[in-house]
């Protein structure tokens, strides 16, 4: 895979053939601040500002390389802009909150950064609120997660917590390979939707929990939102930074008002990415925060005050291990799944997928499958996304759009390496040593070991 220099001179190369191309302009300035060749990158932003003088997220990112230049005034102005918008810029807050930090403007920088982390949680920094609470909390203050920023951030109107409830426009179709994970879907989840009064004769609830685990970027994010699809139902993604707060209890509340949320809208799907970073054993937890947030997991996936028919939770982790073990009780997650990288008649269809409307020149999609063995679906993107860049490149120095061939797609396979063999030699070892109970059967079988 080529590297970030190299990739910026053929951008840049590119840029000189179309200056007014403003996402590629603002894509080879993000590369330069990652550089840290911020002088370069004000330039770029300045140069695109030129051709759209309104655009905020140009002006936001001039700030951060005047920012990182020292020079503070300039990027004040601009970030004084920012913070008077509609919708709000939270990354603006942020930043006007560490160079407020900088000046000695302590209870500034307090009210920017409580700003910044109402508007977007994920950007909270406990270490920067350790150095802001040395000035501004009082002693020994903790607020019980790590941080020392004494300002109780309170949702009193209850805002939503995940933005808009999604309506997936896509089905299992639009999934390549997976066939025995969507029929597990389909007899767990699917067909109580489309056959409800069959299973409430039988005194059967419409809904359940299902974990999806196995090594990143095999789909199972895709899986998940293609399941809403299916029995067009709602999807809620659910993410740990939706969910975590830095005050005791607001976690829980939050948690509690996603449920809630889904039980209004049944028939829906709840998905929680990464579910081991909230669920994972109490009994490695030094702080009570986390148990108890996993108690309040635990509760609502019981459905023991409110009603979780019509309510179908899924949950994805690449490391299932890490889990409480209480999280796999029957009524829980009591179907867990192994999603693994797609075999060969899979990795025929999801590059079917991925290349469908694109300008293609008589790809063996079989013989392409063939010499991509062991690459995950997110792998299988990175090629795509390599054999496209370099036509984009042909194309521009030809002056026409140059078709993406067979050989585009076997060069470009070549520079991607695998990303599952690292998740694999550690699965190995819980199969081999911790799987007392079977669980990691699976594991054995697609690797083909024997106990």
């Amino acid at each position: 895979m080529p590297s970030q220099e190299e990739t910026l001179k053929s951008l840049l190369e590119a840029l000189s053939f179309s200056p007014e191309n403003i996402p590629l302009r603002k894509h080879v300035a993000s590369i330069l601040m990652d550089l840290q060749r911020y002088e370069e990158a004000e330039k770029q932003y300045s140069q695109g500002l030129q051709y759209v003088p309104g655009d905020l997220e140009i002006k936001l990112g001039l700030a951060e390389a005047f920012s990182r230049q020292g020079k503070k005034s300039a990027s004040l102005v601009i970030l004084e802009e920012l913070m008077n918008v509609e919708p709000p810029i939270a990354k603006a807050f942020i930043l006007h909150a560490r160079l407020s930090f900088q000046n000695g403007e302590y209870e500034q920088s307090l009210e920017s950064y409580q700003q910044a982390i109402r508007l977007d949680r994920s950007l909270r920094d406990v270490s920067f609120e350790n150095q802001l609470g040395e000035h501004v909390a009082p002693a020994g203050y903790d607020d019980g997660y790590g941080g020392r920023v004494p300002v109780e951030y309170v949702d009193d109107d209850e805002d939503e917590i995940f933005g808009e409830i999604e309506r997936p426009s896509i089905n299992f179709s639009d999934v390549g390979g997976m066939d025995r994970v969507k029929e597990e879907i389909g007899l767990k989840i699917i067909l109580p939707l489309k056959h409800p009064d069959l299973y409430q004769a039988y005194g059967k609830s419409i809904g359940g929990g299902m974990l999806l685990y196995g090594p990143p970027g095999c789909g199972k994010t895709h899986l998940a939102r293609a399941t809403a699809g299916e029995v067009n139902a709602g999807f809620i993604s659910v993410g740990i930074n939706d969910i975590l707060d830095m005050w005791i209890g607001n976690s829980e509340k939050n948690l509690h008002y996603i449920f809630q949320t889904a039980r209004a809208e049944a028939p829906c799907v709840l998905f929680f990415d990464e579910v081991d970073a909230l669920g994972a054993s109490r009994a490695d937890m030094k702080q009570s925060g986390g148990r108890h947030l996993i108690n309040q997991f635990l509760a609502e996936l019981d459905g023991v005050k409110y009603s979780n028919d019509g309510v179908l939770i899924l949950a994805a982790t690449n490391t299932p291990w890490n889990m409480d073990s209480a999280f796999r009780r029957p009524g829980r997650f009591d179907r867990i799944l192994f999603v693994p990288p797609p075999d060969e008649a899979a990795r025929e269809a999801i590059l079917r997928i991925m290349m469908k409307d694109k300008p293609v020149d008589a790809i063996d999609y079989a013989k392409l499958a063939k010499k991509t063995a062991g690459l995950s679906g997110a792998d299988l993107k990175a090629v795509v996304d390599i054999a496209i860049e370099q036509k984009l490149r042909d194309s521009m120095r030809s002056g026409k759009l140059e078709p993406i061939s067979l050989k585009d797609m076997l060069n470009a396979a070549g520079k991607v390496a695998s990303s599952t063999k690292e998740w694999f030699a550690t699965a190995r070892n819980y199969a081999l040593y911790s799987n007392e109970a079977g669980l990691y059967d699976e594991i054995l079988a697609y690797l083909n070991i024997k106990k």
